[in-house]
């Protein structure tokens, strides 16, 4: 992309890290923890003034998905939070509508499990009530988060290939 992907610019304005805090602020999901990496005094910038409530730093943020993933979990270990809505900054169509209907699918128990589907590819956001969240933890390496997790344990899978196509954004061709 040629920038960290929080930073890139985002068609409907300001930036994509901008806009994921803004998609969550609107689906209801509070508080919002922003994880940083690559560039991250200017992500925790522009995440702050969006109005995210907590900006945590991923620094093995290189070793993929799964670094943001424990740094965002373990800042929630500490907070009576029950349930956490992961939504990954490179999905530019996916808005609040979609967190809206994940969450409200499987509700806020700490058993919730939920992941988005388009057309029944399954994708983000991904729900994940606290009784899962080691369990995520365990097996969460490199670029795969709760993916191998997903694959052996029972969840939603909630469509919303009506509300968004969930596809990612790895090339500027792609925006």
């Amino acid at each position: 992309m040629g920038t960290p992907k929080a930073l890139v610019d985002d068609p409907a304005g300001g930036s994509f890290v901008e806009r994921g805090v803004r998609v969550l602020r609107a689906g209801r999901c509070s508080p919002v923890v922003v994880v940083v990496g690559a560039e991250a005094a200017r992500a925790t910038e522009l995440a702050t003034a969006a109005g995210a409530d907590l900006v945590v730093e991923a620094p093995d943020w290189a070793r993929g998905q799964s670094a943001s993933l424990r740094a965002g979990v373990a800042a929630l270990q500490s907070t009576d939070a029950a349930v956490v809505c992961i939504l990954l900054v490179d999905l530019p169509d996916v808005g609040a509508a979609v967190v809206e209907r994940v969450t409200a699918a499987v509700g806020a128990g700490a058993a919730a499990l939920a992941r988005a589907a388009y057309h029944g590819v399954p994708g983000h956001p991904v729900v994940m009530g606290r009784d899962h969240w080691q369990g995520v933890l365990d097996v969460a390496a490199g670029d795969r988060g709760a993916r191998d997790y997903l694959a052996t344990h029972d969840h939603a899978l909630v469509e919303c290939g009506d509300l968004a196509t969930g596809r990612d954004v790895d090339s500027p061709d792609d925006l």
